[in-house]
């Protein structure tokens, strides 16, 4: 079985993210930059990670650059994945190097189906204005993060502005105060299933919580959503049905219900014979 999960705000959190107090209890560093704690997992969480990473293989998929994926201690020293996906699907990790194959076929996708980079640049800066923006970095040579100020963007001018870029082949996504400028070969779901091939594991469990994951949550026999971040948002605008469960908690602590639903699936999986593969 395979576990694939997006990293921040679904198993790891901030500290603007945890919705508890730093010194609550049951709290375990998961990212320390220069000796200050930037963010957490549950400790409970961490304990049934832990127990079935060795039965499962683990992926985390996020939208992390690989630098920024390379600085979480957690998977560096603690639980170590052969196989991790970052750039939101661009690059895939394979026991820490880069897979040049798929990063290749990456980028002649894109070249391809979306329209420059500078272009799009250029169009999102003429709508969000400098006085919005705290920074903007283009990410490992394939999307833009713009850091913003978000109680001052205007959602309707962003939610045009995303119209008009799905039409150039590019998507957005205001996760907190990122917001995340991504042409659509560089997606979640395809990265996975290409890793899925090379690992010959059925079936796979995921989970996350950001438009960016939706794809990943599709393309998953089983999946699930924490209680809180842009899908949650979405489905209780739209009360659209979807066909994966939401957390009951939200926050940090939703992260241990998420762990106990892939646990869940792994005990089901493995009495019916499907499980471990």
């Amino acid at each position: 079985m395979i576990y694939a999960s997006d990293l921040d705000r679904t198993l790891i959190y901030s500290l603007g993210a945890l919705l508890v107090p730093e010194d609550s209890p049951g709290l375990v560093p998961a990212e320390i930059i220069d000796g200050k704690t930037v963010s957490y997992i549950s400790h409970a969480a961490l304990q049934r990670l832990k127990e079935l990473t060795a039965s499962i293989i683990f992926m985390p998929v996020t939208t992390r650059t690989i630098a920024e994926y390379k600085r979480i201690n957690l998977f560096q020293e603690t639980i170590i994945p052969d196989y991790a996906v970052t750039s939101n699907g661009g690059n895939i990790l394979v026991r820490g190097v880069v897979d040049q194959q798929w990063r290749a076929l990456i980028g002649r996708l894109v070249e391809r189906n979306s329209a420059a980079a500078e272009e799009v640049g250029k169009l999102v800066r003429s709508v969000v204005r400098p006085e919005w923006i705290i920074n903007e970095r283009y990410c490992d040579e394939l999307f833009y993060t713009f850091m913003v100020y978000r109680d001052l963007l205007p959602l309707d001018e962003i939610n045009h502005l995303a119209e008009r870029l799905l039409g150039l082949g590019w998507k957005v996504s205001l996760q907190g105060r990122k917001l995340y400028v991504v042409p659509e070969a560089v997606n979640k779901s395809d990265a996975i299933v290409h890793v899925r091939r090379t690992v010959h594991s059925e079936p796979m469990v995921a989970s996350g919580d950001s438009l960016l994951d939706k794809c990943l949550l599709e393309s998953a026999d089983y999946a699930i959503a924490p209680r809180h971040g842009e899908i949650f948002a979405e489905q209780q605008a739209t009360l659209v049905e979807l066909n994966y469960p939401f957390t009951e908690l939200s926050g940090v602590h939703a992260g241990e219900e998420i762990m106990q639903y892939v646990q869940k699936i792994y005990n089901n999986l493995t009495t019916l014979g499907v499980g471990p593969q």
